[in-house]
């Protein structure tokens, strides 16, 4: 009915991706705030919760070379489902009592693995024309997983980190379950060779056909940016609420919360007004958005913090899925979506291991 009303026909293998998307993505948010916990029930150094970001991207960057090449030479719903299988071995490993930054590192090797698949397939599944549509209700389900997750894992954290992250273990077993409802599409860009010295070429040579491609160049450039301020600036609010609301991790996430919020109202209007011929028309939102995240330094008020957090989570939203959904369809018709999801979140993940290393640096001094 709401796909009906946003004017979107979804295909046969949409809705299973977009569950087993939102379960994943609730388990991801879910176990950073319950890692968070465990660190701290563990008395680990401050510094070890910026690290856990790092910890996670580190396998986004090593694996870059590798994941499109076999997001585009096997099928996609196929690769989802291992991806998650990792995910379910890193959750159950910390469970177990592995340290929990070797643990999340774990997860992150499942989630780099996942996510060429998981916006690669969309170009497979779906028409040109309605593929900002398809993102919207992507970054629209996976916001809602964020606010989900930051509520209940940082709640169930509180309470006890390890029965969250028993939950959280069983959210990846029904999300890699829905993965086997994804139907198998041809195979898009098969790799002539499969040996990691000709994947490791094979992924500098996408690399440099999407930089220099014009437009494939300023999505990339955005989305890095993006992605790296905000991620980085995820972690500072659980610091910054702490300090200037004087919030508990529990208060803190539901200031995550409402920024996720704004992403899943932001994602919708860009889905429902933004068509990917209009993308680039979206930037001056990500220059109105800046202003409001330096606007927090002046901020000592709940509900100001709150409104301000929703804004800057609408700007986000509206901004970054017209951009994602070019990158899409510029790297599918240039060298394959698995390629082109890989070397977009190479250049992301780099640009936020340089600010939440950044970040770690500054508090550990």
């Amino acid at each position: 009915m709401l796909l009906k009303l946003f004017k979107f026909k979804a295909s046969k293998g949409f809705i299973p991706l977009l569950i087993a998307q939102f379960l994943s993505a609730l388990a991801d948010n879910a176990l950073l705030f319950a890692a968070i916990a465990l660190l701290a029930k563990l008395n680990s150094p401050h510094w070890h919760q910026p690290l856990l970001l790092q910890f996670f991207v580190i396998s986004y960057i090593i694996l870059a070379p590798f994941v499109g090449g076999i997001a585009d030479a096997f099928p996609k719903g196929r690769v989802m489902f291992y991806s998650n299988a990792i995910k379910f071995i890193g959750s159950l490993s910390m469970l177990l009592g592995m340290q929990p930054l070797y643990a999340y590192a774990i997860v992150g090797v499942g989630a780099a693995a996942y996510s060429p698949a998981k916006y690669g397939i969309l170009t497979e599944l779906l028409p040109p024309k309605e593929l900002v549509m398809a993102n919207g209700w992507m970054e629209g389900s996976t916001v809602f997983a964020i606010i989900l997750g930051s509520i209940i894992g940082g709640a169930l954290a509180q309470f006890d980190p390890l029965v969250a992250i028993i939950i959280i273990t069983g959210l990846y077993l029904l999300a890699a379950i829905f993965n086997r409802y994804i139907p198998t599409l041809p195979i898009d860009h098969k790799l002539p060779k499969k040996n990691p010295w000709f994947m490791v070429k094979d992924f500098w040579h996408a690399f440099r056909v999407l930089w220099k491609d014009p437009e494939g160049q300023l999505s990339l450039a955005v989305t890095t940016l993006f992605w790296g301020a905000g991620a980085s600036l995820r972690l500072i609010v659980i610091a910054w609420a702490s300090y200037a609301l004087q919030f508990n991790l529990e208060e803190s996430t539901r200031l995550t919360a409402m920024v996720a919020f704004g992403i899943a109202i932001g994602s919708v209007v860009a889905a429902r007004y933004i068509s990917l011929k209009d993308s680039v028309r979206v930037l001056p939102a990500g220059v109105l958005m800046g202003g409001f995240v330096m606007s927090m330094i002046v901020i000592h008020n709940w509900y100001v913090a709150s409104l301000i957090f929703l804004l800057i989570g609408a700007l986000s939203g509206f901004f970054i899925v017209p951009l994602n959904a070019l990158l899409q369809h510029r790297g599918h018709l240039l060298i394959g979506a698995g390629h082109s999801i890989a070397v977009q979140n190479f250049n992301e993940n780099i640009g936020i291991l340089l600010l939440s290393g950044t970040y770690t640096w500054m508090v550990r001094e």
